[in-house]
């Protein structure tokens, strides 16, 4: 009798005792473009946007509400593509490695320089429970990492504008809102990104937020002037 080898098959077994593998998990497009669209507070592009957000939001809810093993590591990759963003948006050389060596190669205090304090500010988000990440102190630490100079007045408007976001606008009102107020402040379109994910973890209720919006290199309001809050009605459709 000719034995005949077995086909191998056509992908690996998970070795016994190990987690889970965790997913791709790119960066959702939809944010893109529900934040460009809700830019005109036109009702008919806000109508065209809550469609495509609400489900990938749907999708994206799900998976995070299970609390899967591997759902720290994917908060803390998505984290590492925001801090890696953020660097090559302020003209920086550091890729994602070295970013990591920053952090982890330092003992705890030591100064891991502008650039390692970038991580430092997206892994607060991943880290940090949702329900913390808005409070003044929180804001203003996050602001020190992303190179700011500490202004109380500012990190205390701004909380206080994100209040009335949260309980006045819909969820595409909601992102937009945050990036305007940050750049009403003029802290930029990465500080908006990172109070957007903020807002959306609280939310949707999740304790903790993913780094979703930083890691996109073209995300966030367009040039120009920002029109105070009270002036633009995205908030009154609802997402």
């Amino acid at each position: 009798m000719i034995l005949r080898p077995k086909p191998s098959p056509r992908h690996p077994a998970q070795p016994p005792g190990t987690e889970p593998f965790a997913p791709a998990a790119p960066v959702p497009a939809w944010l893109r473009k529900a934040v460009e669209t809700a830019q005109a507070c036109a009702p008919k592009g806000l109508e065209n946007a809550a469609i495509v957000a609400g489900a990938a939001l749907g999708a994206l809810d799900a998976v995070v509400r299970r609390h899967e093993k591997w759902a720290g590591a994917w908060r803390q990759r998505l984290a590492l593509s925001a801090a890696a963003m953020t660097a090559k948006q302020a003209g920086r050389v550091e890729d994602e490695s070295a970013l990591r060596d920053a952090v982890l190669l330092t003992r705890p205090g030591d100064n891991v320089g502008p650039a390692g304090r970038f991580l430092l500010a997206w892994r607060r988000l991943a880290g940090t429970p949702a329900e913390k990440l808005l409070t003044a102190a929180s804001i203003a630490r996050v602001l020190e990492n992303l190179g700011h100079v500490r202004d109380d007045k500012a990190v205390s408007d701004l909380a206080d504008e994100l209040r009335q976001l949260a309980v006045s606008a819909g969820t595409v009102g909601m992102l937009t809102g945050a990036f305007m107020a940050a750049k009403r402040h003029s802290f930029g379109r990465t500080v908006g990104a990172w109070l957007a994910d903020a807002l959306l973890a609280q939310r949707l209720g999740w304790t903790q937020a993913m780094p979703l919006m930083g890691a996109e290199g073209g995300f966030g309001l367009k040039s120009g002037p920002v029109p105070p809050l009270d002036k633009c009605h995205c908030g009154e459709h609802r997402g």
